[in-house]
């Protein structure tokens, strides 16, 4: 067998006791919109670092799956944003098999939520509003970089930053590419995960009933 490395870890000794309060039904809001604000208040102030860091699943059509991560922007009762090239893999993907997945990966505080639901673009004047809020440089990149595309090199890549700088210089307007908007993930199931001792976790399960959401408490 090839050799891997020269470290000597053995992942299966890597054990961590979680330590935390108890998740109850009863102490959850009804909305899952609404706790996952407050978790995420949580974690902003416990100082996480990209607290708005997610892991976005996506499959194509025969199932195949790819994941990465990626900033959540905005979330509210419709669900949860982000933004990126449509025509990337995960943009490609979406557009043919809308099913996607979320997780929210808040490791220091032993909690995690995962999201699970269909994906569609929003509009574009909401694109343009978000687009004219980044800082210059996010928006020349969203022209430098054909998400997800071969590119032959890293000098490639700068030298057309490079000229898109030259042409859009600090202080005037960047059109928002015609390829690069938001995407909406509207959830049909939530669940909280709060880690605790000897791995006898909190999952806490919402899932959309017709028009209301069902709270139900899974195994760990």
């Amino acid at each position: 067998m090839a050799r891997v490395t020269d470290m000597d870890l053995d992942p299966a000794t890597m054990r961590k006791q979680y330590r935390s309060e108890i998740v109850f039904e009863d102490s959850l809001d009804e909305d899952p919109m609404q706790q996952f604000a407050l978790w995420f208040q949580q974690a902003a102030d416990s100082h996480l670092f990209e607290p708005n860091a997610m892991v976005v699943s996506t499959a194509t059509p025969e199932g195949r799956p790819s994941s990465r991560t990626v900033l959540l922007k905005q979330f509210d009762g419709r669900g949860f944003v982000f933004f990126t090239n449509y025509a990337s893999r995960k943009g490609r993907e979406i557009a043919a098999n809308p099913q996607v997945a979320l997780l929210f990966p808040w490791h220091p505080i032993a909690r995690q939520v995962i999201v699970t639901g269909t994906a569609s673009r929003i509009g574009r004047d909401e694109t343009a509003a978000y687009f004219r809020s980044r800082p210059h440089g996010s928006q020349l990149g969203a022209w430098a970089s054909e998400q997800s595309s071969v590119i032959a090199s890293r000098g490639e890549l700068d030298r057309r930053y490079a000229e898109l700088a030259q042409r859009y210089p600090e202080g005037e307007q960047v059109p928002v590419p015609p390829e690069w908007g938001g995407i909406r993930v509207v959830p049909q199931e939530v669940e909280f995960w709060q880690g605790h001792e000897n791995r006898l976790h909190d999952r806490l399960h919402y899932v959309l009933d017709g028009e209301k959401w069902r709270i139900e408490r899974l195994c760990p």
